[in-house]
């Protein structure tokens, strides 16, 4: 019952952080967005929903790791 519960939390988890890495820009996109005219990422709009998106991402990639040292040591 507990690695069911566990194994349907590292999934979530686990689309959790793939999806707040895919929202996130890339590198790139700061050097192309400052040439093509983005003003979002020159005002600091942007750059505090990438803030929020790597803290989030972070706290999802710890939590992913702890349900799976879990996993291991129950079985």
């Amino acid at each position: 019952m507990l690695r069911t519960i566990l194994i349907i939390l590292e999934v979530l988890v686990s689309v959790g952080l793939i999806t707040t890495i895919l929202m996130q820009s890339g590198r790139a996109a700061g050097i192309s967005g400052a040439i093509a005219g983005g003003a979002q990422s020159l005002l600091g709009k942007k750059k505090g929903l990438d803030e929020f998106l790597s803290k989030i991402s972070a706290g999802l990639a710890a939590a992913f790791l702890v349900i799976t040292l879990l996993l291991t040591f129950i079985e």
